[in-house]
């Protein structure tokens, strides 16, 4: 599987256990919803400062997003 598509089921999963939408993760995160959303669907390709934020919104660490 694509890394990007990876990363974003793997952010999806992690942000729905959590019981928030797009829209309020993405402001928890200090990222655009369509952003997120992109990210999601494996369209983006984030930086790692990226990945690194939203793993620590999640409470995981960075690498884990991408197993």
């Amino acid at each position: 599987m694509d890394v990007c598509r990876r990363l974003g089921r793997n952010i999806r999963a992690l942000r729905e256990r959590t019981g928030l939408s797009q829209e309020a993760f993405a402001d928890h995160v200090g990222l655009h919803r369509t952003y997120i959303s992109d990210l999601e669907r494996g369209t983006r390709n984030p930086t790692v400062r990226v990945v690194e934020k939203i793993a620590l919104a999640l409470g995981t660490e960075a690498g884990s997003l991408l197993d």
